[in-house]
């Protein structure tokens, strides 16, 4: 293995287990956790590709796209759907992976939040109200950042 993607898994990967396990017990994505992820994923996409625009523009436009779910799902139910903890961890999975793996961060946490979901259903333990988001989030910035470094996708 490169040992500069050992390094940043070093520094992405624990963050990211970090959250999830948070969001599990708490439904919170703390800033002090997220904020600087996005600021590593910015330093991280200079040194892989010495350009951080890219980065720039996923991290933005992650953000924008669940802020927009958010507040869209807020008014037409009256009710939160996604946390903004959720909007800013997107916003760290556009600045480690671009705004190109944007989508397939999007398609493996909705994929694998949704395949839980009708898991516990049929097991006869249906979610009770509000379920975290964050755990399938790190799951895809996980899988398409390693797949991106070590395996050439995208």
């Amino acid at each position: 293995m490169n040992i500069d993607v050992l390094l940043w898994g070093v520094v992405l990967l624990p963050a990211l287990a970090a959250l999830a396990w948070i969001d599990i017990r708490t439904l919170r994505l703390p800033d002090p956790l997220t904020l600087p992820l996005i600021g590593a994923g910015l330093v991280q996409s200079w040194y892989f590709t010495g350009n951080v625009w890219n980065a720039l523009i996923g991290a933005a436009a992650g953000y924008l796209f669940f802020l927009a779910i958010e507040k869209g799902y807020k008014a037409l139910r009256g009710q939160d759907g996604l946390g903004r903890g959720d909007a800013k961890l997107l916003a760290a999975g556009g600045a480690w992976c671009g705004w190109i793996g944007l989508p397939w961060i999007v398609l493996i946490a909705s994929s694998s939040g949704l395949v839980f979901a009708g898991a516990l259903t049929l097991l006869g333990r249906r979610p009770a109200g509000m379920m975290p988001f964050g755990p399938f989030l790190a799951l895809g910035i996980a899988v398409v950042w390693l797949g991106q470094l070590r395996l050439g996708w995208i």
